[in-house]
């Protein structure tokens, strides 16, 4: 998520009809390095796949069946795209199962992503949850909802360590009025470890708005997304072989994109087989060496919320407003 909430009711919800698949090239693509072109082809262009939503987030991509997940959380739910077909409704309500209470703004699941069963896992803000999902029957279980017997503000982002670790991160911006709701249980807004036996570990409570969450390859460095607009900044963390921070530092600085005036603020990142770190930001998505060495920037024109990978790498799926675009990429 990032700092669109102030517009979020200038959206009206769209009939199913209005998310059509669609070839429409738009944005560009800014190369900043000649490495770029090992990464996304000259030629390559940034097409919007389906429009009409009210806020894209979170996307996924399921290999079992082909197709793309995404959720819309203020509307409650999870879209479904394949190629060739519309964007439907998968899961409607997708998080909070009950009426939303007041002082709730998102009721939906947020980030998503597949553990290694083929379950699909989400980060619940309306029900202040992570949960696991069963694809074919959809059947709903809590893996956490509360840390030291509080419940957490809106779980926003997560991923999946090999160990099985899922590392998520848990803003307020769930609700209506922020840090200052009276729905708010705990006084941090925290970065935290989900172990298999069910435990919850706090990684980081000292964040104004962490956000999006990935892992390098080697499942050794955490990387965290702030959407502050005072600290416009990707996070790594160092962490030793039980998935414990053991130091963090600055990895990318976006304090001048955002001066820029550009849309969108950090959120979701996502992390090649290569290294290669994909973080959406003021301007687009961001594509940067595992040393932090901005190689260029993907824009559709509009504030861009997440990414993922698909169809075998070759594609960058992008939640962007109220639209899912994708570019064709090089290197798998």
């Amino acid at each position: 998520m990032i700092g669109r909430r102030m517009v979020l009711a200038s959206f009206a919800a769209m009939p199913v009809a209005a998310m059509a698949a669609q070839t429409k090239a738009v944005g560009s693509v800014a190369r900043l390095s000649p490495a770029l072109d090992r990464i996304i082809d000259p030629t390559a262009s940034v097409e919007i796949l389906a429009s009409g939503f009210r806020w894209a987030e979170g996307p996924v991509w399921v290999a079992q069946d082909q197709s793309l997940l995404f959720s819309d959380p203020p509307a409650n739910i999870v879209y479904r795209w394949r190629r060739g077909e519309n964007a439907t409704p998968f899961l409607s309500p997708a998080g909070l199962q009950s009426a939303v209470p007041p002082g709730v703004r998102e009721a939906g699941l947020n980030g998503l992503t597949i553990d290694k069963a083929g379950h699909l896992i989400g980060a619940d803000s309306g029900t202040r949850a992570i949960v696991q999902i069963d694809i074919r029957s959809k059947k709903r279980t809590i893996l956490a909802d509360r840390f030291d017997g509080k419940r957490f503000n809106s779980p926003n982002d997560l991923c999946i360590a090999p160990s099985g670790i899922i590392y998520f991160t848990d803003p307020p911006y769930g609700f209506i009025d922020g840090d200052a709701s009276s729905l708010r249980e705990l006084q941090h807004n925290g970065v935290y470890a989900l172990t298999p036996d069910g435990n919850v570990r706090l990684l980081d409570g000292g964040h104004h708005r962490p956000n999006g969450v990935a892992l390098s390859p080697d499942g050794r460095t955490l990387y965290l997304a702030l959407s502050d607009e005072e600290r416009p900044e990707v996070r790594a963390y160092r962490l030793d072989g039980k998935g414990k921070v053991i130091d963090q530092r600055l990895f990318f600085d976006m304090r001048n994109r955002l001066a820029e005036g550009l849309p969108g603020l950090p959120d979701g990142i996502k992390v090649a087989p290569d290294g290669h770190v994909f973080a959406t930001g003021p301007g687009g998505v961001h594509i940067l060496t595992p040393k932090g060495e901005l190689l260029g920037i993907v824009s559709t024109g509009k504030a861009i919320a997440n990414c993922c990978f698909g169809e075998n790498g070759a594609i960058l799926f992008m939640t962007s407003s109220d639209q899912v675009a994708a570019i064709r990429l090089k290197a798998r």
